[in-house]
Parts: C-alpha cells; structure tokens; sequence
C-alpha cells in the first residue's frame, strides 16, 4: 500500500462546502501524480456511485469510492476538513474524507488492501490519530498501517510545525517513509502490506477473534479478546454464533466496514461473528459446518446474497450494509431475539412492514423494489417474445395470426410457415408475462418460497382475464402471505418441509382462493375498463398521455419510472388494440431521444463537454437508435440539473408527437431496427428526431449558459490546493 497514498495525496486544510467540491480537489492531486487520467470522466463516476447511496458514515467520515476506466493504478486520497462537509451520514458532515479511486479491472491484492483500510475506519483510535496530525506525511503512513495510532497521536505534538510547512510531501515523501515502512510486517500493526491484506482476501477468516474453523468448535475464539465474557466459557456451553455477510454496490469500502463492525459488536456482546464479505475481490465461502452451526445470520447487503440458499431455516435479519455499519450492536440484538422466540425463515428476508432496513425508508419504497424485481425478470420474456411476434409478421403479414399450429402442418419451403413458427414461439413466451411479473414480485418479498404462489396467482390472472393489474396484485397477495406463514412457530422437526412442501401448498391454496373467489373478478373489470380507455384515447387525450409517457422514459433513464412506463406500455401488447400500440410506440420513440439527444448535442458542440463524454457521445448514437435509454447515464450522472430536464422535454415533444402522428408499433424493443413493424414509419421518425433536436438544442443552451457564467479562477484556499488545480 506504500504507492496506492503518499504525502502528495493527503490535504490537512480541504477548503470544500460541498461533497462534490471536496471529490474535485482530492481528485486533483490523483491527476497531478498521473493516477486519473480524465478528471472530468472520473468525477462523473464517482457521482454515478454516490447516487446509488451516500458514502457518509456516522463519526465524521466520508468514503466517496468509485472503480472508474480513469483511474491508472489502484490509489487513495485523504483530505481532513476544518468544517464539516455532508456526505449523506445521520450524524451530520465528516471532517475527514477518503477518495478512493480503483481501476476497472483492478486486481484483488489491490483491492484487499483499500478493503484493510475500509476495516481501520472502524477504530476510533485511528480515526482520533488523523484528526490530530499535522503531517501530511505521519497521515498517510497511518492510512497505510505503518504507523500505529497510539505513537503517531505521541509524535504529532512533536512533528506538527514542520510537516505543516510542507504540505506538498516534498520534504517528507516516499524518499523518507516512517519506521518500519521498509519491511511490510512486523512492524507497527504489522498491517502495511503483510498481514491485513491476507486477511481481508478470505472474509471467513477475517475476524481478529472468530475463524471459521473456530465458528464450529466448542472453543469461543472471539472470546480471547473479550475477558471474563467468554474466555473461561465451560466446556459444552457454547457461545452463541452469528454468521454474516455483507455486501455493497462496488465492494470496496461498505462491505469491510460493515463486517468490522460486526465482528467489533460481536466480541462487546460476547457473540462468535463470522462474516463473509462479498466485496470486488470475490469471497471465500462461509464453512459449510460454520453455517450450519450459527445460531442466526444477519445479511447486510445492498446488492443481492449471493448462493442465499445456504442460510435457509436459520432466525435472519436483514438489511442494508450501512446500518450493519451503523447498527451493529442493535442487529445483534435483534438476532438474538429472533432465536429466542424460534422464528425462523426460510426465505431470509424480512416482512414488509417489520423489516429493520435503513433508517427512513417507508413501505413505498421497498413497495418500488418488489416491483421492480418483478419487472426486471420480466423484461428478456418482453424482449423475446415480442420481437419473435414482430418478425412473425414482418414475413407473413398480419393474417399470421390465423395460422394453424406448426405442430400439425409445416412447409419447410413456405416462408409463410416459417412466419407462423415465429409468431407463435413469440406468442408462447408472451404467454409467460405476467406469471413471472407475479412469481418474481412474490420472490422480492419472500425469495423462494414465495415463487409457486406467485406463479399460480399469475397464472389465475390470465384464466380470468385480470391482465396485468391482476399479476401486481396477486404477485404482491402471494409474497405476503409467504411471510404471514413464516412468522407462525412451528416444531423443529417440520422445520426442514417448510420452505418445500408446506410454505408453497398453504401459500398456494390461499392466493387460489382469494384470485378466483374474493378480488379476481373487480380486478378483470378494472383491467376491461382501461382497456377500453385507451382504445377510446383520441385527440388531445392521447397527446397529453404521450407527453407523459414521455417524461416518464426520460426522468431516471431505465430506473423505477421509467419502468413502470415501459411496463404499462408491454402490458398492453399482451391483448393488442389499437390503443396499446400506439402506447407501445410512443414509449419506445420518447426512450430513444436521451442517448441521442446528448450524442448530437456532442457532436455540435463538443466543446462544452469533456473527452470522455464525446467519446460516450458516438456511442450514444448506437444505443439510443437500439431503444437503450440508458446510453444517457454517464451525461446524467456528470450534470443532472441541466441534461435531466432537457431530455425530459424532448421526449415529451416525441411521446406526444408519436400520438399525434397515430404511429403504432407492435415490438416491445428493437429502436430503429424494427420501422418496419411501425405504423407511420415515416412520421414516428420525425417525431424522433423533433425531441432529439429539442433535448440537444436545450444541454447545448444550458450548459452554454453555465461556461459563460461562470468565473476562471477558483476561491483562494491555499497556495497548495491552488498548485495542484493548476497541474490539472
């Protein structure tokens, strides 16, 4: 870790007010050292990583981290804050912030080594030495683990004038490294390159107390550092075992912290803890006796368990890694708690109204997920399924869908029959929607077990013709009464049948019940009634509807919005009229114009943008002429207050003149590549191009306005942050 921070990259004196500012000057002094390469193209990445989920953690520390194509060797940048900088953290703005900057292919000794510091962040002693120092050089040794905290917080007092005169680590660099900096091990924490980073490589080995082998001994290993909890424990009283594991969107600073802080509450609580971090490193799989031997498990995650199925049966909490940061003694706890009443689940996941997820997100949020995760699932069915309808027609005209069955008559020499053949593996997979919209809603609630009633239900909404409301509804019925099941105690010894006989027939039995007898026949009304509205949608209503469909498509390009748009758009192509297609074509034009809008805004005013964005630019024409709307997220992510709305407003103008025009598609996907599908082929290309034309004209006009307006030099901070912007 010697090379990946040095003097060069620390800044005791950050002059930043917002999070932004602060990732700009840190990331300045990685450009001036020849690390990033595009500091523009790089910042966009780090913003596209905060906006998955603020990187502020409690205690005054900010970690924003990205893996970027811009960074040229793993590297990290710390920066301490006279006035706090907010990061997203509950407690307030961090004062101390670390910029980590990894490859996209960055290699796992690398990455085990920022997943070593990600774990020191969890010691107050080392964060109480960084706020202390006055040397540039002292600070980086401490984030490298050469030094440890206890003398760098004796020697600061001593150190502090002179390392305050040379902030720029030219006195006091690489050249000069502290004591012990030289061998790696065995000196200081012995963490520099030696010992941590070893550990950090295998997560189930990771703990300073607790190993997997040690997780199904009699032996409390986690005790050794707890005294007169658990290190006399007798034999054949064995402590209580938790097994984890942790997870987060890049895998590099959350999920280490997450398990430190785990395994620290573990050891308070006198609690065997034995974490398995799936980070980018990869993850070496918990002990196959640790996990049978654990007492509960506790997931903190904010990307999916991997081989989830392990932890089946066990007494689960589950949440999102930062409050497995930030909650750790409490998740415990409740880990506990939930063993001593016996309730188990097979599923692993919490109920919807009980789940103890991050502080502040409500039901409509995780109401979004589960849908989500049931349109996610359902897309490659759209996908498949329409364009095989789609070339069906395009080769046998729409009389195609009077064909007999291939089954019973083909001609290998009739296009006609190869035209049926497709049409009609298109109609079967099309046939799957909304059971899998269903069975997959039910699986985001409560995984496996919630898969059969799901299905079931999904399928009892075809059979009464309750179409897509009728899948939400009863994807949603079946992952609710999986987890009513769930919380009921039952004997140990059904325990094993649960998730495979008894959870699907009871969960079955009832979404039948309830889907054909109680709710089915107001939801087929509901589904006849807006039917029949957009087959009667005319005039001034279907332009309206057009824009904002078109506003939905464009606002967070490919997110939850722009899902439920394209979702009610795909619904429609299940029983085809003439409404539901123009539906259809209006959302798929108005999804088109972001990626393109931004490829011709760079290709007509290249210089408002960075090199990295005309080079996103050319490949925006592709993916926006493909129906990839998010060909747009690297422009979005780098200045969303100026090219989210104006591409919100070219695809309004396309959504509505697609209406307008009377256009009709009957492909759920395929962009450009599929005109001839498209009714008013002409005129659904203009539409696309007056929303393309008005989305770039109005980033071109906006960003225009920001490069006049703003002002060359920078507020003066200090002749040190001044140099290093200067070199950028």
């Amino acid at each position: 870790m010697s090379d990946m921070i040095t003097a060069d990259l620390v800044d005791l004196d950050l002059a930043a007010a917002t999070k932004e500012e602060a990732a700009r000057s840190l990331a300045g002094r990685m450009v001036a050292l020849g690390r990033v390469t595009d500091l523009d193209g790089f910042l966009a990445d780090v913003a596209a990583r905060e906006a998955q989920m603020p990187t502020g953690l409690d205690g005054g520390i900010g970690i924003p981290h990205c893996r970027s194509t811009h960074v040229t060797e793993p590297t990290l940048a710390f920066g301490r804050a006279a006035t706090g900088i907010d990061f997203g953290a509950p407690d307030g703005p961090a004062d101390l912030v670390f910029l980590i900057a990894a490859p996209a292919g960055a290699d796992d000794a690398h990455l085990t080594i920022l997943s070593a510091l990600a774990r020191r962040l969890m010691d107050p002693d080392f964060t109480s030495a960084l706020r202390e120092t006055d040397s540039p050089t002292t600070a980086a040794a401490l984030v490298r683990g050469d030094v440890d905290p206890a003398d760098a917080s004796a020697a600061s007092a001593a150190s502090a004038v002179p390392a305050a005169e040379a902030p720029t680590g030219s006195e006091t660099d690489r050249v000069t490294p502290p004591a012990g900096t030289g061998t790696g091990s065995g000196t200081g924490t012995g963490t520099g390159t030696g010992a941590e980073p070893a550990a950090a490589s295998a997560p189930a080995t990771v703990s300073a107390s607790a190993s997997a082998s040690a997780s199904v001994s009699e032996s409390a290993s986690v005790s050794e550092s707890v005294p007169g909890e658990g290190a006399a424990e007798p034999e054949g009283s064995a402590p209580f075992r938790v097994v984890a594991v942790t997870s987060c969107p890049t895998g590099i600073a959350h999920t280490y912290m997450a398990a430190e802080a785990l395994e620290r509450a573990g050891q308070e609580a006198g609690v065997e803890v034995t974490v398995e971090t799936q980070g980018s490193a990869g993850f070496a799989r918990l002990d196959a006796a640790a996990v049978e031997a654990a007492d509960a498990v506790i997931f903190a995650h904010d990307v999916p368990v991997r081989d989830k199925e392990r932890f089946a049966g066990k007494p689960t909490v589950d949440v999102g890694v930062k409050a497995g940061i930030n909650r750790a003694a409490e998740l415990i706890a409740e880990a506990r708690e939930k063993a001593a009443r016996g309730e188990v689940s097979a599923a692993s996941r919490p109920a919807p109204v009980e789940s103890a997820g991050e502080p502040g997100e409500g039901y409509g949020s995780k109401l979004r997920k589960w849908l989500m995760s049931g349109v996610s699932y359902m897309i490659p069915f759209v996908a498949a399924g329409g364009l095989l309808i789609a070339l069906g027609f395009a080769l046998g005209g729409y009389e195609i869908t009077s064909a007999k069955s291939v089954a019973d008559v083909f001609v290998w020499g009739d296009h006609s029959s190869w035209a049926a053949l497709l049409f009609q593996i298109g109609g079967l997979a099309f046939s799957f929607l909304i059971p899998v919209l269903a069975g997959y809603i039910a699986y985001g609630m409560a995984d496996r077990p919630g898969l059969v009633p799901g299905f079931v239900g999904g399928a009892i909404a075809i059979t009464i013709k309750a179409g897509f409301l009728g899948g939400l509804v009863a994807g949603l019925l079946a992952g609710a009464v999986v987890l009513a099941i769930q919380k009921v105690r039952v004997p140990a010894v059904l325990r094993g049948i649960m998730p495979v006989v008894v959870i699907p027939l009871i969960s079955s039995a009832i979404v039948g019940f309830l889907m054909f007898l109680v709710i089915g026949k107001p939801l087929a009304s509901l589904q006849q009634a807006l039917t029949d509205w957009l087959n009667g949608l005319s005039g001034a209503n279907a332009i309206i509807l057009g824009a904002i469909l078109g506003l939905m498509m464009c606002f967070d390009l490919g997110g939850p919005l722009n899902k439920v748009a394209y979702t009610f758009a795909v619904g429609g192509l299940a029983n085809p009229n003439e409404g539901s297609l123009k539906v259809m074509a209006a959302v798929m034009a108005a999804g088109m114009v972001p990626p393109l809008a931004m490829a011709l805004a760079t290709t007509v005013r290249g210089k408002l943008f960075t090199k990295a964005e005309r080079e996103n630019g050319k490949a925006a024409w592709v993916l926006g002429a493909s129906f990839i709307t998010e060909g747009a997220i690297p422009f979005a992510a780098a200045d969303p207050l100026r090219v989210i709305p104006s591409v919100m407003a070219g695809g309004a103008v396309t959504g509505a003149l697609s209406m307008a025009f009377e256009c009709t598609l009957r492909a759920p996907h395929g962009g450009i590549f599929v005109v001839p599908l498209i009714g008013n082929a002409f005129l659904y290309l203009l539409a696309i191009l007056a929303g393309t034309v008005v989305g770039a004209g109005l980033v071109i006009l906006l960003k225009g306005m920001r490069k006049t307006s703003q002002t060359p030099p920078q507020p003066a901070a200090t002749a040190e942050k001044s140099a290093v912007v200067a070199a950028v």
